[in-house]
Parts: structure tokens; sequence; C-alpha cells
């Protein structure tokens, strides 16, 4: 885990910039704004940076640095690592997916790798022909050029709809993506159950969605999840997410910028010119100047944080994003996350499959088409889904590195297992731990059907006895990381662009206000306060692990740095 050796914050020092949070983004534009020659001060509320991107030993006793929050990289531009000088690798999976199911009688299932004559039988033994393998191929052909077009203008200055429309020069694609809901496209495409729940998953991660939402939630999530590095592809952060954010630490800190862990912001004060910022500390309260602000945390935070003088409709502003069709704020996760260490992976009923290709790629569970759907019904009356969809991938058969020499020694693995449609909602104002037990009960239950061993068998146990197993929900999420409602993008996704003036957004989203001659909505950072920016992720094109607001952030400070100087 990052941690800080910079000594505390100055009080009432006055520094170029103060950047509120230190996850990977406000690392990113901390990096960024003092290699450019500027005075920043990082202030972090935990005792290490990193965030939500961080590796820990989770379990008392057993040498393994699990990925504890985020744990797979597919938006991190290389230009980034580039121009930072981080030292930090990923490295691809050839298993994409690997999805069980009981058909005719017996245990059989669809693995996904990088071989395409393999991925064609693969289809074939499933469904029975070979139409669900080409419309496959068609589909993702056409995600493959919106990878393309759209990946580079994510740290391009915001397009607007139009140009990006142009960009990616397919009407029809383009209608696919961006307009109707993409259950239309998928139902389209394919007939078979399971290879429609397969593709519908890159559409529901982190968003408690559906197939046909109107509001297209689930078009935005799905973008996301297939343009990263122009080509869709997920890897395995070598050493665990930790590494990266490390990596991104001792760049800040290299290049001159001060990180203070410990360090609380509670109120951040501005007049659109100058701004304080006030924090605390175990020895007391403090505050410092900053001619601009950089937000890490989520915008419901910091509109907190700005006081009663904080507007929604300035923070919302931005992107539309985070408000349902009714107007009304809606800034709530949807995912059950449990981590598990394990000492062999378990034998599965599909015997044609080896466990250590099912489980390298994303293993899905429960998540056929309709399953889905019957799960986001239940969970959105309120009624936990009575088979929880998720889907399990193990970082230690791509990455040992994570593990320690004795738990390599006995071949032990990791297993993350990332459960949707668990809204926040579903457990607040109950027995919650009683509620996240059931959860986490039924979800593995889910699991146990497709093994032919006890997953109980497998797990390690830690220095106490206890199995080596955590279990987190959307509010464990809010306390521990300050994310509200626990929504890992800190609010609802935005579409990668900036609404034609004057022009209503697909879904009922309001127009983006604003000047795009402005840096701060040039770059899709704007808050409505003029020296006040948002790096984190919940900025245009945040979400994910990808540094992308933090540098978008840092690109618009430097431009009203620049147009100051003239």
């Amino acid at each position: 885990m990052s941690a800080s050796s910079a000594p505390p914050a100055r009080p009432n020092a006055v520094y170029d910039a103060v950047i509120v949070g230190g996850g990977h983004n406000g690392l990113v534009a901390a990096a960024y704004l003092a290699r450019a020659g500027l005075s920043v001060l990082l202030l972090e509320r935990l005792d290490h940076t990193g965030g939500a991107a961080v590796s820990d030993r989770a379990f008392e006793g057993v040498d393994a640095r699990l990925s504890r929050y985020s744990y797979l990289v597919s938006l991190l531009p290389g230009s980034i690592v580039r121009d930072l000088g981080l030292d930090f690798s990923v490295r691809g999976r050839s298993v994409a997916s690997y999805t069980p199911v009981r058909r005719d009688g017996r245990d059989q299932g669809l693995l996904v790798t990088d071989d395409a004559s393999h991925n064609r039988r693969a289809f074939a033994e499933l469904t029975g022909s070979d139409r669900e393998f080409e419309s496959w191929q068609r589909f993702y052909g056409r995600a493959a050029q919106v990878a393309r077009r759209v990946f580079p203008t994510l740290t391009e200055p915001l397009p607007s709809r139009s140009e990006l429309r142009r960009r990616v020069d397919d009407d029809r694609t383009w209608e696919e993506f961006f307009e109707r809901p993409i259950g239309e496209s998928i139902e389209r495409h394919f007939a078979d159950d399971l290879v429609r729940g397969v593709v519908l998953t890159d559409a529901l991660i982190g968003t408690f969605s559906h197939a046909h939402d109107p509001s297209l939630r689930q078009n935005r999530c799905f973008l996301y999840h297939v343009v990263g590095g122009g080509t869709g592809d997920w890897n395995v952060p070598v050493g665990g997410m930790g590494a990266l954010t490390d990596a991104l630490a001792a760049s800040a800190a290299a290049a001159g910028a001060e990180l203070a862990t410990g360090h609380e912001v509670t109120a951040v004060a501005t007049d659109g010119r100058q701004a304080e910022v006030t924090f605390r500390t175990r020895e007391g309260e403090g505050r410092v100047a900053a001619r601009y602000v950089l937000s890490g945390a989520a915008p419901a935070e910091l509109e907190s944080l700005l006081g009663a003088g904080g507007s929604a409709d300035a923070l919302f502003g931005d992107s539309g994003a985070g408000r349902d069709t009714g107007g009304e704020e809606r800034v709530e996760g949807a995912q059950l996350k449990v981590n598990m260490l394990l000492r062999r992976l378990p034998r599965l009923r599909d015997r044609r499959v080896d466990p250590r290709q099912a489980f390298a790629g994303t293993f899905h569970i429960a998540e056929g088409y309709e399953a889905l759907e019957h799960a986001y019904r239940q969970a959105a009356s309120g009624v936990l889904p009575s088979a929880p969809p998720s889907e399990i991938y193990c970082h230690s058969l791509t990455d040992p590195s994570i593990l320690g020499p004795e738990a390599a020694r006995e071949g032990f693995q990791t297993l993350t297992l990332f459960g949707l449609h668990a809204p926040a909602r579903l457990f607040r104002g109950t027995d919650e731990a009683a509620v996240r037990e059931e959860l986490c009960e039924a979800t593995l239950a889910q699991l146990q059907e497709h093994l032919d061993e006890p997953l109980s068998d497998c797990l390690a146990t830690d220095a106490a006895g206890r199995p080596c197993l955590e279990v987190k929900t959307p509010l464990d999420l809010e306390r521990d990381l300050r994310m509200p409602g626990g929504h890992i993008f800190h609010r609802d996704l935005a579409f990668p662009y900036a609404p034609d003036p004057g022009t209503a957004e697909p879904g009922g989203l309001a127009p983006q206000p604003g000047d795009p001659a402005d840096p701060q909505a040039r770059w899709g950072v704007a808050t409505g306060s003029a020296n006040v920016l948002l790096c984190g992720a919940g900025a245009v094109r945040g979400g994910g692990v990808s540094g992308i607001p933090g540098h978008n952030a840092a690109r618009a400070l430097l431009e009203l740095e620049a147009r100051s100087a003239r």
C-alpha cells in the first residue's frame, strides 16, 4: 500500500494547487502539475494513498497482497505511464471468460480465449451452429471500431457529441451503442440466452441497470468496458493494483508534490480566485490557501465540503450524469465484493475445462440474460436476488508475484468475486451484517453449483484459523472510501462527449451548460466554481482505474494558468 513519507501539511501555507484525495487520479494530477513546476499539496484522509486502487495483506498471517477494491486495468493510457515515468506494467490474459451452464442434463460452458478457431468450436458446441460465433465476431468488431476511434479522445479536449459521432463514422454502430438501449442490439445479434448474458455483463459492472433501461446507463457502462486501450482488453496489474499507486506516489513526490496522509479535508471555501482548504489531523485543525483546488472526491462529497454555497446544479451540470430522468440525485453503488484466498483452485463439474483456464479470465456465474433481468427486478423491488449474479477471476494465475514465497510454494491462489445487482438500498436500515452474510452465502451457492467439490474445502485459513474470505458491500465502500452509496464510479458514468448546444441527451439527460472555450468545460472537469476542478471518477470520462480525470484536470489547470499569464 502506498504511504506518505512527507511531513504534515504546513499550516497557513499557500500553494498553486491543493488536491483533495489521494486516490490514483489525485496522484496523477499531482504528478503532472508538480512536473510543470507548480507547488502542489495533496491531502489524503487515510494513512496511505491509493484510494480504491490498493494492495493489502487482507488476511492475518498470510503473505498475499490482494487488490482489495479495484482489480483490473483497461482504461489507463500508455501515455500517462510514459509521461510520468512509472515503474509499472500489466499482463494480458489469454482467456477472456468462462461461463458454466447445465444444459440437457450435462455440465458444460463457454470458454472464450484469444484463439478464434477455438472460440468457433466452443460456440458451436454450446449452441449447435456457427451463428452465435459469427454474430459475436460482427458485434465485437463494431465495438473494436468504436474503441479505436473513441479511446484516443479520452485524453484530448472533450469532443462534442456531433464531433465524436463523425469520428465513429458509422451511423448504425453509433445508434446501437449511443442512442438505443444496448438490449435491443444484443437481442438482434444473439439468440442464445447464455451468450446474450455474457455480452450484457459488460453493461452492468458497477452500474445498477438492465438491458432496456431508457436512461442508457447500461450503454455508458458498456462503452467504458469495451474501449480501453483502443482494444477493450482487461489486463492484470503486475504486483497488484497497489503497484500502480505506489509508482504514481513516487512520481508525484519526485516531482516535488507534497503528499500528506492522515489529513482529512473538512471544508473548501472559494471566491473563484483564491481558495482556503481546512483539514483535520490527529494533532488538530489546519488551513492552507491555494489558487486552485482539485477534487478527487466524489461530486457529492465535494458539494458537502463547499458547504451551503455548493450547488448540485453546478456540480452535476458538467455531464448530467448522476441524476435520474426526474432530475433527482441518484448515487448508489450496486456491487458485492468478495476477496478469497484458496489453498487450491476447486475442481469443476465441467471436466472439459481446466480450472486454471476457467479462472484465468472472467468466470461468469448466474449471468444468463434472463437471469440477469430477474435478479435486477428483484433487487429493484428491495429483495435480495434469489440467484445473485457475479463474476470471478484469479489474479495469481497471471501474476504470482502477489503471493509471498510460502503461499506460492504451497500453491495458494487468490479469487476476486464481483457481485452484481446488490444496490445499497438492500443494506440501509437493516441488520447489515446479517444481510451481508445472507447475500454472500447465496452468491457463493451459485458458484458452488458448478464446482465438483465444496468451496469451503479449498479456502485457506488465516493465523486465527478463520477462512480467508472478506466481504464488502456498497455501504462498506461508503464508509471505507467515502464513495456515496458505495458507487464505484462516484456517480453514473457520462458519455465521453459534450452535448451539442440546445439538444437533449439520450436517456432524458439535460444539455450540458458551460462555455466550451472554458478550459474546465473543454476538459470535462468543471464544477461551477472558477478555481475548483474535478480530478476524480466523477468527472466526465471518469470511472475505472484510468488516471484520465487526473490528467485532464491537470491539463485544464495548466490552460487556465497560461490564460492568466497572458
